[in-house]
């Protein structure tokens, strides 16, 4: 069974639960303990040699985060973290279209002045349409602007009919403004200027990032090391927690896969992460899940890159 590597559009029912514990040996530094912890320190080193970042990297400004991020606990319910992680909003305020002033990026090793994007325009990029209609949803909470306006109306705000039918809740914003939100970027965690918007059924701010796109650089996408993937060892998909010196990342197994490992090699410039399993020999399904695992660093993070060790690509930290 050939499994891809190319996971992170899988529906969330394919997430699995669980982690390895925190500060299990990574084993990315104790060769010839395990063939598939050999074929991941061989791949590792490949992919770090072939590290070249952008100029930016060190100058500029490369968000390695969503652009969305959750200003605290949100108290999520079952439907309001679909509606949020689907991008389900509704308005009730008047959004302001002129841009604001230049901003300010805070970095850990100096700021760098930026233009930012309209109230507006930022809503319009949070706002990914509407959750299908279902039985006791408002058609109309009220007006959306003066002058009033439908709640579920063509373009962006229309019916979204692929979404879950049991999730039919739309997150209502009731104010915006003007703000900061942390952000992991290649130059460590900035303080980033975005638009904070109150939502009605969450507990905390969702933040929407406000730098506007010119000034935004894409992380550098390197060619993957020549041949295929070593046998056991599989692939890292994305960050989900960057805490000083300890990692959480998801693997992408399959649905009858054991032994499932953090790997890490760690540079003083660079860090690749992956994984290994123990792949099922008897019948198994096709499934594939993406499994969390964590480690711990001999140093905090800082500003180095995580590299998936399959592709060498630069992983991004998602929403939980």
């Amino acid at each position: 069974m050939r499994r891809t590597a190319a996971l992170l559009g899988l529906p969330l029912l394919m997430i699995a639960a669980g982690c390895a514990p925190a500060g299990s040996d990574p084993a990315g530094d104790a060769p010839g303990s395990d063939p598939r912890r050999d074929a991941f320190a061989q791949r590792a080193a490949e992919v770090a040699d072939a590290w070249r970042p952008v100029p930016a990297w060190t100058s500029g400004y490369v968000p390695m985060r969503d652009p969305t991020v959750l200003l605290g606990d949100p108290g999520f319910t079952e439907e309001t973290k679909v509606a949020f992680l689907s991008g389900w909003y509704r308005d009730q305020i008047d959004l302001p279209a002129a841009k604001p002033a230049e901003g300010t990026i805070r970095f850990p090793d100096g700021t760098l002045t930026v233009p930012l994007v309209s109230a507006a325009t930022a809503y319009g990029q949070l706002d990914q349409g509407d959750p299908p209609p279902c039985a006791g949803r408002p058609k109309d909470p009220g007006p959306k602007r003066p002058g009033g306006g439908p709640t579920i109306e063509p373009g962006p705000d229309g019916p979204v009919s692929s979404a879950p039918q049991t999730a039919c809740v739309a997150l209502t914003v009731t104010a915006a403004k003007l703000g900061t939100a942390p952000v992991h970027t290649s130059r460590g965690e900035a303080q980033v200027p975005a638009w904070l918007f109150t939502v009605e059924e969450l507990a905390a701010p969702v933040a929407r990032l406000a730098v506007a796109p010119q000034a935004v650089t894409a992380p550098p996408q390197p060619a993957p090391p020549a041949g295929p993937a070593p046998q056991g060892v599989v692939g890292a998909q994305d960050l989900r927690s960057v805490d000083g010196a300890e990692l959480t990342w998801r693997l992408g197994v399959g649905s009858c896969d054991t032994g499932i490992t953090p790997l890490v090699q760690e540079r003083d410039d660079v860090v690749v992460v992956g994984g290994s399993v123990v792949t099922a020999t008897g019948v198994c399904d096709a499934m594939l899940k993406l499994e969390p695992v964590t480690a711990t660093l001999k140093a905090p993070l800082g500003n180095r890159p995580v590299l998936d060790v399959l592709t060498g690509t630069p992983l991004r930290l998602v929403a939980s």
